[in-house]
């Protein structure tokens, strides 16, 4: 174990395991006077966010697993990993980009999502320790799962007292198509709360992006008013959740994409999390122009964190800052397309504090 100590906090590396051919992974724990978050390099996904409730008692608030066996044992929720080369969906698997049509691998229903059958979820990334934080790097080839051009994609998490940031940059040496997230499930009772159903959640958008039955977006962007989409004032999350709306059945809950307010690449609020019982309230601000509020639908109880603690249906919630699902087949959304000689930024912060 090596300790690396930062202006306001420590950075400390330990090892969280193997892959079946040997490959180390790592954890690296940041702490500060406020937080402590874990993430490994499996992955490069958020394992763990320790923070206090309103009367000073720490609780982790994301669902993972204690080693690297958990999240090979149990893949399908992507639990607190960077999705990509494209996180969310692509209609059919397949897309056209300056004339040429490209096939990814189908991995859900008829569709792709979070970058096929081996995406960057499934990758050991190379890490470094910075300031406050860590940086980790993948090289995805020309051609893997599809996608064109060589993609080198650095992500650095850096903790600042109660602010957990994430950047991600991304350069290519053909033109292809990127959108990265990650996919943390939160729970802000802390282990063992049960669903997030009482939470309350506000979203800062006035529209989204209504799917079809195989969760692909229509091309519209309608308004949120007179919906049980509305989220523009703070409301429990299990309130309409079971409402007769057909985008509500289709789901079997919420995994929607919102479309924020203010341009793409300006920092703006996207959501904030308040859980009354604990007092512990979650603040998502990002760059994105999007972000997929997913209520945990398909979890089922099979699978159990550190503890015993069972991941039942709405044990967590996601707040996936994106660029909108399919995007390379609606020339109207913003663009995913990423040519050689640009780099693409965007920052995430997820924000932690209490209310009384």
């Amino acid at each position: 174990m090596t300790t690396a100590m930062a202006a306001h906090g420590s950075v400390t590396k330990a090892s969280f395991g193997t892959m079946p051919d040997g490959t180390s992974v790592d954890v690296y724990t940041l702490k500060s006077d406020a937080v402590t978050a874990r993430i490994t390099t499996y992955g490069a996904r958020l394992v763990s966010v320790k923070t206090a409730d309103r009367n000073g008692k720490m609780s982790n608030v994301v669902l993972g697993y204690d080693s690297v066996k958990g999240y090979l044992d149990d893949p399908k929720p992507h639990f607190g990993a960077i999705v990509g080369r494209y996180g969310n969906r692509i209609a059919l698997g397949k897309f056209t980009l300056e004339g040429k049509t490209y096939h990814v691998p189908v991995n859900n229903g008829p569709n792709s999502l979070h970058g096929g059958t081996a995406g960057f979820d499934t990758k050991v990334w190379k890490a470094r320790e910075v300031a406050e934080g860590v940086e980790l790097t993948l090289v995805s080839p020309d051609g893997d799962m599809g996608y064109p051009g060589t993609l080198t994609v650095h992500v650095r998490y850096t903790l600042h007292h109660n602010a957990l940031r994430i950047d991600y940059s991304s350069s290519t040496d053909k033109p292809t198509v990127v959108n990265l997230t990650n996919h943390a499930y939160f729970n802000l009772g802390g282990e063992g709360a049960g669903p997030i159903l009482n939470e309350e959640i506000m979203i800062a958008a006035d529209k989204y992006t209504p799917v079809d039955s195989g969760l692909i977006p229509t091309g519209v962007l309608a308004p949120v008013e007179g919906t049980p989409m509305d989220f523009r004032k703070s409301t429990v999350i299990g309130k309409r959740i079971n409402d007769n709306f057909e985008q509500l059945k289709i789901a079997g809950g919420y995994d929607h994409n919102w479309v924020l307010r203010g341009a793409s690449g300006e920092l703006k609020t996207a959501a904030r999390v308040y859980d009354a019982a604990t007092g512990r309230v979650l603040t998502v601000t990002t760059t994105e122009p999007g972000v997929q509020f997913y209520t945990g639908n398909s979890l089922d109880g099979s699978s159990k964190g550190p503890g015993g603690w069972a991941y039942v249906k709405n044990a967590g919630l996601c707040l996936e800052t994106q660029h909108f699902p399919d995007s390379p087949n609606h020339p109207s959304f913003p663009s995913t397309e990423l040519k050689p000689g640009e780099t693409r930024h965007s920052m995430t912060t997820f924000t932690f504090s209490t209310q009384k």
